[in-house]
């Protein structure tokens, strides 16, 4: 059985809960799991210690067992200090997007040519 560590949600339109879930990775989202091993609260505020409440003993028996965590579960673990915390990297999610590049080029272009415009007149002589 292929078991993952997860959230599912629950709460209601606007108002999410989510339940931190060990489940076989072929069930729904929000299906059957085997074991509930915590809480997580959005809505929370960050520094608040109701955000997420996890079992930690239990998280890390699954973890043993083989279970894989999913990216907001790890991250959620890292912080606890149950994982090691991984080093990230995406160079790409800094980037804007292709139309904002084209957006910027045409700008430089014309504020280029503007200030080429400006340096090719010379300055007028009113000494007659």
């Amino acid at each position: 059985m292929a078991m993952k560590i997860r959230l599912s949600r629950g709460g209601s339109k606007k108002r999410p809960h989510y339940s931190i879930v060990a489940a076989d990775s072929r069930y729904a989202r929000d299906g059957r799991f085997v074991e509930k091993l915590g809480t997580y609260n959005p809505l929370l505020p960050k520094d608040s210690e109701d955000r997420v409440k996890m079992d930690t003993d239990r998280v890390q028996f699954w973890l043993d067992q083989g279970a894989q965590p999913t990216d907001r579960i790890q991250r959620f673990l890292e912080a606890a200090g149950v994982r090691e915390k991984k080093e990230r990297n995406n160079p790409q999610r800094a980037e804007p997007g292709k139309k904002a590049q084209q957006r910027a080029e045409e700008r430089a272009a014309k504020s280029a040519a503007a200030a080429e415009a400006s340096a090719d007149t010379p300055a007028e002589e009113t000494a007659e």
